[in-house]
């Protein structure tokens, strides 16, 4: 593999700003695609799976021997990108080494923490009253210094619609936000809907408290958003008679995300946008004679009862005709809270149905667990 050692160090030569490992040797393996971004010190790496994204940094000295390892046992593609040229390296299946480079129309799109000229959804100089109440944008529309970390959160959350909208053509959406509060991210979505994807759009916000609703309905009416509403409505009981496309459930406390969910699957909605908070119900549960070493200390208990609230109940999703993913909705530095997950209704095939299903019984079994989800969703037979 010295032919490959020396095409990968030429490419690294040319101080590539992305690079893009693909085309894996076993199409069935683990791993689909990882996505290589350089930053101000040393690289991001995306690392895709069928259902999840995983994300790390490598330094600059650790890059080369991370690509060789992967495209000696797990991809055969490899695609680097400067400004101006696109470097590829592929392996045919009699083990050939192929290079080739090609000069691009126009430049990739890379994210830096040191240049912000990243092909925003939402972008400086648009006219967003929102982000201008939020402070996040001045009255001339540029970004302020101290709020780039929540505008690049904002555009993260946008950006993750944005994909899901791909599967499908849209004329019209209903939208339900459960816990809407200040609903700041509910109206940069309506504004993102209408005016960049020109879809007509219905939003109703719900939220418990009856101040916050009547703030949120005052400011609607001052931005003149006639499709957003507010009213006060609880995540568990709330019935909706009418069709809805899209639910969004940001920081729904513990089992409150469980009902959001329940009900979003039972409406038959399209997209759902979850990004659970406190999990404490499993917390509670989580015993095993076994993987006692799991349960001994409080803080890893913790964090390994969220984990697995979230991937039962993305399996549970799966189940239910939903392509789930646990995807990461921004950088650890900003917040703990970082998990999304987002399902998009489609047909998922009744083997990949019955795995996700027994996985869940299996763990649920040796834990001991009863998890909210997987109860409602028995009984309201919304499990096939």
């Amino acid at each position: 593999m010295e032919e490959l050692n020396g095409y990968i160090e030429k490419v690294l030569s040319e101080n590539p700003v992305k690079i893009i490992l693909s085309n894996p040797l076993d199409k069935t393996g683990k791993y689909r695609k990882i996505n290589i971004t350089k930053k101000a010190s040393g690289f991001q790496v995306e690392t895709l799976t069928e259902t999840q994204a995983f994300h790390s940094v490598i330094s600059g000295d650790e890059v080369l021997d991370f690509l060789l390892e992967f495209m000696k046992n797990i991809f055969t593609q490899l695609n680097a990108f400067t400004p101006e040229i696109e470097y590829s390296v592929k392996l045919t299946k009699k083990g050939r080494v192929l290079f080739s480079k090609r000069k691009l129309k126009k430049s990739p799109v890379v994210w830096q923490e040191h240049n912000r000229q990243k092909n925003y959804i939402l972008k400086e100089g648009m006219q967003i009253e929102p982000l201008v109440d939020m402070g996040v944008f001045t009255k001339e529309g540029k970004v302020v210094q101290s709020m780039y970390d929540k505008f690049r959160q904002i555009n993260r959350f946008i950006e993750l619609v944005d994909d899901a909208l791909t599967n499908g053509t849209f004329s019209e959406l209903t939208v339900i936000d459960f816990g809407c509060g200040k609903s700041y991210l509910t109206f940069l979505l309506y504004y993102y809907l209408t005016v960049i994807k020109n879809i007509k759009t219905k939003i109703i916000g719900l939220d418990l408290k009856e101040e916050v609703i009547k703030s949120c309905n005052d400011v609607a009416k001052k931005y003149g958003y006639d499709g957003v509403s507010f009213q006060i409505g609880d995540i568990s009981s709330f019935k909706a008679d009418f069709a809805v496309d899209m639910v969004i459930t940001l920081h729904a406390c513990d089992t409150a995300t469980d009902f959001a969910l329940y009900n979003a699957v039972s409406w038959g909605a399209k997209m759902i946008f979850s990004v659970p908070c406190c999990q404490h119900e499993l917390n509670a549960q989580l015993k095993s004679d076994t993987f006692s070493i799991m349960t001994r200390y409080g803080i890893i208990k913790e964090r390994i009862s969220a984990a697995l609230t979230d991937a039962i109940r993305a399996n549970l999703l799966t189940c239910c005709g939903y392509k789930t993913q646990l995807l990461e909705f921004i950088d650890f530095e900003h917040t703990p809270k970082n998990i999304m997950i987002r399902a998009v209704k489609t047909n998922i095939p009744i083997s990949v149905k019955n795995a996700a299903i027994k996985e869940v019984i299996n763990l649920t079994s040796e834990f001991n667990l009863q998890p909210t989800l997987l109860k409602l969703l028995k009984e309201g037979k919304l499990l096939n």
